[in-house]
């Protein structure tokens, strides 16, 4: 993790970026969502809600604030969401039956996990599920070079599961919004099954592709360095693989043991999110024959080096 930024926006406030956007940061600061989920209102009429952000009573204060923003003219028709955690998606539902605008997103849940997650999954044994909203559905499934549009904006959608199976980001012009696949505070949590740092790695490489002067992510501030701040992440993931393929050529060992290893900077609060992290890098490790369990796949075993 990154240090902390001056990023301090003010909460359940709109705050316009750019000609056509704004974004409202909803009221869930925390350790794993720095100031809170960003929502983004695209449009100077017709008007897209990316991310929407959680329910309860922060969902009502968020809802107040996007419903709030709207001017003389101005009506919700997308509600797009990145995917399907917690912190993201919950409010859609509201929004959806306050507004009448369909809901946009890769497909429920469970969508886009690889063969090898969704068999760890099935077993039960890898554990893992933090912050999924479970219930999640769209009323639109999207697919990779789908084009959202209406007469004043238009979005690609590009798939980038990695922090989750279902995670897509939206290309609009020259700027991407990357939900929490590329942010400027902190690298993503990738706890598998709904994590997979195979495809992590995959969308990096996918997001390269694209020309972009900025990302807008799901938390923290704009990224105004997009290629700098992809290869960033690629070099820190290759660093914890490299850190990771150390300490096992020493010992075999388990995920907690080798996060209490290698994040040594780490908060012991934040110890659990840092190994479930290197599990995922285990288990990418041994889909490459690189490393091996030492009996049955769980969150628990021990890893060694082939």
């Amino acid at each position: 993790m990154l240090p902390p930024d001056d990023f301090d926006p003010p909460v359940a406030v709109p705050v316009a970026l750019e000609s056509g956007l704004r974004r409202i940061t909803a009221p869930n600061p925390s350790p794993m969502t720095y100031r809170g989920t960003n929502t983004y209102l695209l449009g100077e009429r017709e008007i897209a809600v990316i991310d929407p952000g959680p329910d309860g009573t922060v969902g009502e204060r968020q809802m107040e604030a996007i419903l709030g923003a709207l001017t003389t003219g101005q009506k919700i028709t997308h509600i797009l969401v990145t995917h399907a955690h917690l912190d993201h998606s919950p409010l859609s539902r509201a929004l959806a039956a306050e507004t009448g605008a369909p809901i946009y997103a890769l497909g429920d849940a469970r969508a886009g996990r690889s063969d090898v997650m969704q068999e760890l999954a099935t077993a039960g044994e890898i554990r893992g599920g933090e912050g999924v909203d479970a219930d999640f559905m769209p009323d639109i499934c999207v697919a990779a070079g789908d084009v959202i549009k209406t007469q004043g904006w238009q979005l690609e959608v590009l798939p980038t599961p990695g922090h989750f199976g279902n995670h897509i980001s939206f290309i609009w012009k020259d700027a991407v919004f990357t939900g929490d696949h590329v942010m400027g505070w902190a690298s993503s949590l990738v706890s598998p099954p709904d994590g997979d740092l195979t495809q992590f790695m995959a969308s990096c490489a996918a997001l390269a592709q694209v020309p972009a002067r900025i990302y807008y992510p799901g938390h923290g501030a704009p990224v105004t360095n997009p290629q700098t701040r992809l290869e960033w992440l690629v070099a820190h993931r290759m660093g914890r693989e490299s850190d990771i393929l150390t300490a096992l050529k020493a010992a075999p060992a388990t995920a907690s043991e080798l996060a209490r290893v290698i994040y040594t900077d780490t908060p012991p609060a934040l110890l659990g999110a840092a190994a479930r992290n290197v599990l995922s890098h285990l288990i990418d490790l041994t889909g490459k024959s690189i490393v091996a369990p030492v009996g049955p796949l769980t969150a628990e075993v021990r890893f060694k080096c082939l």
